[in-house]
């Protein structure tokens, strides 16, 4: 690639880690080249991080780690002198609780910035096409996991009167919520969790979590982290069936993360079961049918399955039916569209090209919402690199359009945060995240249970510490 010096003003819609990692990778390749860059990464929420802080489980201390990467990125882009935003102005800026299509228009955003990354993700469960999907006690994962992490567009309280439960699918969503849902309240204690998700916890009636997927052993898509997390709960037992293991050999798996976790299903099947009061079961080879119940959730309906002799999955006629009060579909998500960009309703994705939106100069996407809901973290990094590669490009190829700026068109606002200023819209700061953060941090040391922090919920409550900058006692 050339070194052409490149000076790029680019808003980013969505603040996880799609949308930090494509800010980032942006200052470094303009930094390469002696350019310069200011980057407005705009989000919905007050908060930032997206996914990592409202679509994972509390209880996984890895995470920390990602968002301590997350902060680091966001925290270490230079302050330059004389701008709008804090008293100085970073050349990236977080600028929370707008949502791009409500609090202001993507016209208005493409006339103010050289090119626009559409990062909004996927927060939506994507639909399971059977009958009783709708009827009371059927939740989606996401909406589930939202309600955990302290979403703060979620209800206060969740529902958790059902003694046996299903969760339908097999990645790492179907274990988080299976996970969750079968652990002690107590145990969950030294989490990040709201106060008002640990009550909820503390008075669950659950005893039984069954997990159903629609292939074997050998298919699942768990990492086996957290596979192995969940031989550790406290006062649960896991209960596998030894028909859904018939021809499964860990010696004959296709790389070595499957082999572990096949030997870790087969060693659990030879625990001994009975004496836990709860007990979380994982089944395979089980197609959902049909959720069945008088006005509720009272049971539901699997066909059993089996792989064809090409490896194809194929239904057997074989039914089976589960008596649960409670299903949570973990079938995937669906992406998050923004008001007038393109829009694939079918796949959930913005049309593209290696990140470039069809028909579209200026508008790139990158992570979920750019290939759809599949991969980790790490994926969603590489994913950015291809996006953010064809953006330099087309900025070195002249293809991006000038924005306009007060020196050219004095009777228009140049800064996006004098259009927001002028519709009232109470958008929250990096500095305000800090405040915010610390008065978390200051939540959890005073806590009873001493948690390294307690989210705070309510969206105005997290605007008013965001914009306020103070501690509340």
């Amino acid at each position: 690639m050339s070194a052409t010096p490149l000076a790029l003003r680019v808003a980013i819609v969505g603040a996880g880690p799609a949308g930090i990692y494509a800010g980032n990778l942006l200052a470094n390749a303009v930094n390469e080249r002696g350019g310069r860059l200011e980057i407005d990464l705009f989000e919905s929420l007050p908060a930032p991080y997206g996914l990592i802080r409202y679509g994972v489980a509390p209880d996984h201390p890895r995470i920390k780690g990602i968002v301590n990467s997350l902060h680091e990125m966001l925290d270490a882009f230079p302050v330059v002198a004389e701008g709008k935003s804090e008293a100085t102005r970073r050349t990236i800026r977080f600028i929370g609780n707008v949502e791009v299509g409500r609090d202001i228009s993507l016209e208005e955003l493409r006339e103010r910035y050289h090119a626009v990354i559409l990062a909004t993700g996927a927060i939506r469960d994507a639909a399971l096409d059977i009958p009783g999907v709708e009827l009371p006690g059927s939740y989606g994962a996401a909406d589930f996991v939202a309600w955990f992490d302290g979403h703060p567009d979620v209800a206060r309280t969740w529902p958790l009167e059902a003694s046996s439960v299903a969760v339908i699918g097999n990645g790492n969503v179907a274990l988080d919520v299976a996970r969750v849902l079968a652990k002690h309240a107590v145990d969950l204690r030294s989490t990040e969790v709201p106060d008002n998700v640990l009550a909820g916890f503390e008075a669950s009636a659950v005893t039984d979590v069954h997990v159903f997927g629609r292939r074997g052993p050998a298919d699942i898509k768990f990492t086996p982290i957290e596979l192995r997390e969940l031989g550790e709960l406290n006062d649960v037992d896991i209960v596998l069936h030894d028909e859904d293991f018939d021809g499964v050999d860990p010696a004959s798996a296709t790389n070595n993360q499957l082999k572990v976790m096949l030997r870790t299903l087969n060693s659990w099947r030879d625990r001994p079961v009975g004496e836990a009061s709860r007990r979380l079961h994982l089944h395979f080879w089980h197609a959902p049918v049909e959720i069945t119940g008088d006005g509720v959730v009272e049971s539901i309906r699997f066909e059993r399955t089996r792989a064809d002799a090409e490896g194809a999955l194929v239904r057997t006629g074989e039914f089976r039916d589960y008596d649960v009060q409670a299903v949570y579909r973990a079938v995937g998500y669906y992406g998050t569209r923004v008001v007038d960009a393109p829009f694939d309703e079918a796949r959930g994705v913005v049309p593209n090209a290696g990140g470039r939106v069809d028909d579209e100069p200026g508008l790139y996407a990158t992570g979920w919402i750019k290939r759809g809901p599949v991969g980790l973290i790490g994926h969603t990094k590489s994913d950015a690199l291809e996006t953010i590669t064809h953006l330099v490009a087309d900025a070195e190829a002249g293809l991006l359009t000038a924005p306009f700026d007060k020196l050219r068109d004095p009777g228009r606002d140049d800064d996006v945060l004098d259009v927001l200023d002028a519709s009232g819209t109470e958008y929250t700061t990096w500095d305000g995240w800090l405040a915010l953060d610390a008065h978390e941090r200051h939540l959890g040391e005073t806590h009873q249970h001493a948690r390294e922090r307690v989210k705070v919920v309510p969206r105005e409550e997290q605007v008013a510490v965001s914009r306020d900058g103070a501690l509340v006692p």
